[in-house]
């Protein structure tokens, strides 16, 4: 057992916490991926030798310190390899650890019954797809010919879509990942019902999202929506971006769908995430050439408005919608 998924059970507006706690967690490993807002990957290949302790063993000591030094509690999940570790952590629950075994023969089991749509880097086109041959679990895939998923899939997809579904996790932790990504959140007062204000929690985010961009003169790639409910439960979905942007109403307009694809009836929203990743500078980035008038009057406004924020402060400048 080489890898752990940690996620901080971290209240709304409390991501600031997270550097914090990254560094309780450099105690044992210095091989750390964070995972914003709330979570880190943990290589203890090294720890393991060196501290002669198991994966489990560390788990239990980093809920421990955690909630000793913050009193903030944790679920962990332990497996071979990133993707493992990330699946165990869905089954965890706080002061358990779910643990996937080395052994080939138990990670099967532990994926076989699982529906397709749980492999990470499957999404729901994907899984569609899949389900309408009747390959709609795991362990269904892991048994299909690699020549029939390449057909239905393609040749790269289908290739890896075959490794991830029979246990072989090529991924691994990446250190200092946590600047290539921005994230702000917008907590409720009171858990919220009404789904415009929702949408006014994702304009503001947006904005802010696209202002500090353009600040630091950055341009993401994949924009990442997380819900958090009343009972404590979230619900994260992410798109890649067309091309690679730090304007507001792209950013918007990308957020209003993920939401809208959720499909929320009457859902007690806590609070409301929005977060930038894949940063790269916008010197960097390619662009589609546009001549719609309208985009280009957009992004006009746009820069003078951040002018204006430059001089007068952040708030000086706004959509209208929020100042109601």
């Amino acid at each position: 057992m080489t890898i752990l998924c940690v996620r901080f059970q971290l209240p709304p507006m409390y991501e600031a916490a997270l550097p914090q706690l990254l560094g309780l967690l450099e105690e044992f490993t210095p091989v750390i991926e964070a995972l914003p807002p709330d979570g880190a990957l943990l290589d203890l290949r090294g720890a393991e030798r060196y501290f002669g302790r198991g994966a489990v063993e560390f788990a239990s000591l980093i809920r421990v310190r955690a909630l000793a030094l913050y009193g903030i509690d944790c679920v962990i999940g332990a497996g071979p390899g990133p993707m493992l570790a990330r699946m165990a952590l869905r089954d965890a629950a706080p002061g358990v650890t779910r643990v996937v075994p080395e052994e080939p023969d138990a990670v099967a089991e532990f994926l076989a019954e699982r529906p397709v749509a749980a492999l990470p880097g499957v999404g729901g086109a994907t899984a569609r797809t899949l389900c309408e041959y009747g390959l709609d679990t795991i362990g269904k895939v892991a048994a299909a010919p690699l020549s029939t998923l390449q057909r239905l899939t393609g040749a790269r997809a289908g290739r890896e879509l075959h490794e991830k579904a029979s246990g072989i996790d090529r991924g691994r932790v990446v250190p200092n990942a946590t600047s290539r990504s921005l994230a702000t959140e917008r907590p409720f007062s009171r858990d919220e019902l009404d789904p415009s204000r929702h949408r006014r929690a994702l304009l503001s985010a947006a904005e802010e999202l696209g202002t500090r961009l353009r600040a630091l003169e950055k341009v993401c790639r994949t924009l990442t929506l997380t819900v958090r409910y009343a009972d404590r439960s979230s619900t994260t979905r992410s798109r890649t971006l067309k091309e690679p942007t730090a304007h507001s109403s792209t950013l918007t307009d990308t957020a209003y769908r993920m939401y809208e694809a959720l499909g929320l009836q009457r859902a007690r929203v806590r609070a409301i995430a929005l977060r930038a990743e894949g940063l790269t500078p916008a010197e960097q980035a390619s662009y589609q050439l546009t001549f719609d008038p309208v985009d280009e009057k957009a992004r006009r406004i746009e820069e003078v408005a951040d002018r204006a924020r430059a001089k007068f402060g952040p708030h000086v400048i706004g959509p209208g919608t929020l100042a109601a």
